[in-house]
C-alpha cells in the first residue's frame, strides 16, 4: 500500500486554499472540501497515512492537483549509486528508489520525499542545497511554461520557505467580514 501523508493533505489543503480562496470566510472550494474530510478521519482515527488507492476520488484529483506542482525527483546529478553506493550520497535515495522511480506512484514517491526530507543527511539537504534550489527552479519553470498560471512552490516537500521541520500545518479560516476575530 502506498500511503500518502498527513503532512502531504495538509500541505494539499493549503495550496487549494491559496490557489481558490474563499470569498466569504466560511465557504471553502470543492478541493479543499474534498481533502478535509480525508484529513478530518485520519486526524480521528490517529492515521499518518492514507491508502492512496481507496482515497475518494474528489480527493485524489485535488491531492494529484498539488502534487503536480511539486519536484518530482529529489536528484541533484549527484548519484553516487551509479559509483556502487547503496544509499546516494546526493538525494539519499536507495539503488533500488533510483532505479525503479519512474514506475513509482505519486504516493510511493512521496514516502520517499518524506523519509529523505526527515533524515536530511543527503547533500541535497547541507552542502549542494543551493544546488537543489536552483535545479527545483528550473523544474518550476518548465512546468510553469506548460501551466500558465500556476505559482512555483518553495522547498521539494512542498512547503513554503522556512516553514518548521514538523511539516506544513492547516491554518484556520479567516473570520467572515464584519464578525469579531476569536481571541
Amino acid at each position: 500500500m502506498a500511503g500518502i501523508h498527513i503532512t502531504d493533505i495538509e500541505a494539499a489543503i493549503n495550496w487549494w486554499r491559496e490557489r481558490s480562496p474563499s470569498p466569504d470566510g466560511v465557504t471553502a472550494c470543492a478541493e479543499v472540501r474534498a481533502l478535509a474530510e480525508v484529513y478530518a478521519l485520519m486526524v480521528y482515527y490517529h492515521e499518518p497515512l492514507c491508502d492512496e488507492a481507496t482515497m475518494p476520488p474528489k480527493a485524489k484529483v485535488a491531492w494529484l492537483g498539488w502534487y503536480d506542482s511539486t519536484p518530482d525527483a529529489p536528484c541533484i546529478a549527484i548519484c553516487s549509486t551509479s559509483q556502487g553506493d547503496e544509499t546516494c550520497k546526493g538525494c539519499g535515495r536507495s539503488f533500488d528508489e533510483v532505479q525503479h522511480w519512474p514506475a513509482f506512484t505519486p504516493g510511493e514517491k512521496r514516502l520517499v520525499w518524506r523519509r529523505i526530507t526527515m533524515e536530511a543527511t543527503a547533500w541535497r539537504f547541507n552542502r549542494y542545497a543551493e544546488r537543489a534550489r536552483e535545479a527545483q527552479a528550473a523544474s518550476q519553470d518548465d512546468r510553469h511554461d506548460e501551466r500558465p498560471g500556476q505559482l512555483a512552490e518553495g522547498r521539494p516537500d512542498g512547503r513554503p520557505e522556512g516553514r518548521p521541520e514538523e511539516g506544513p500545518q492547516v491554518r484556520p479560516a479567516q473570520p467572515p467580514v464584519g464578525t469579531p476575530a476569536a481571541s
